[in-house]
């Protein structure tokens, strides 16, 4: 029977790849180049299938992909029902905060329990987050260019990814809050792991 593992592009795939090739699994394909969406591997027992970072867990809780790797932020967002998440892989990493324009007072803001317009794709976390400092929020909910939110008055503040904050300050963005440590997790179908849980051993202990 041959795996299907889902991998978005970017970092996730990158990291994957590399870890893979310690046990010379590598893809015959590269992503960024190919437009093909599954994409044998060096092993024809293994193959990989190329997704939005959004999308890896619900291939994987319906049978599209045995296992997959996706980010935390994504499953903090949308819960992982029907999947059953093993370990950490301590890669991609990088954290979930909240940033404003320079010179807004955040502080301010947030202790007047006023109401924030908040841009975000990680809706639910930015609602959560919010709610536990008591602080009621409109959300605006963005696929991308989120830092543009604050600067025409689309938002006070928005909730994104950071990892060098280079892109913030670029954009006269500020850090102010961070809500949680990001890394990627590995993901598996709950009756993948039961029916091919010999195949999929030695992957377990390679990702450890």
């Amino acid at each position: 029977m041959k795996l299907t593992l889902a991998l978005s592009k970017g970092r996730i795939f990158e990291e994957t790849a590399e870890i893979l090739s310690k046990i010379g699994i590598r893809p015959l394909e590269d992503p960024e180049k190919s437009r093909k969406l599954i994409i044998e591997t060096s092993n024809p027992d293994v193959r990989l299938i190329i997704v939005r970072a959004s999308d890896v867990p619900t291939y994987v809780q319906f049978g599209g992909a045995d296992f997959g790797v996706a980010g935390l932020d994504v499953l903090m967002e949308n819960g992982t029902d029907g999947l059953y998440v093993p370990f950490d892989l301590n890669i991609a990493k990088c954290r979930m905060s909240v940033a404003v324009k320079e010179g807004f007072d955040y502080v301010a803001a947030v202790k007047q329990g006023s109401r924030l317009k908040v841009a975000t794709k990680y809706v639910n976390c930015a609602r959560e987050h919010f709610a536990n400092k008591g602080v009621h929020i409109d959300t605006i909910h963005l696929y991308g260019s989120m830092e543009l939110a604050p600067l025409v008055g689309l938002a006070d503040a928005i909730v994104d990814l950071v990892s060098t904050g280079n892109t913030l300050r670029a954009n006269g963005l500020v850090e102010v809050e961070p809500i949680a440590d990001i890394s990627a997790r590995l993901v598996v179908n709950q009756a993948s792991y039961k029916r091919k849980r010999t195949q999929l051993q030695p992957f377990f202990e390679l990702l450890k």
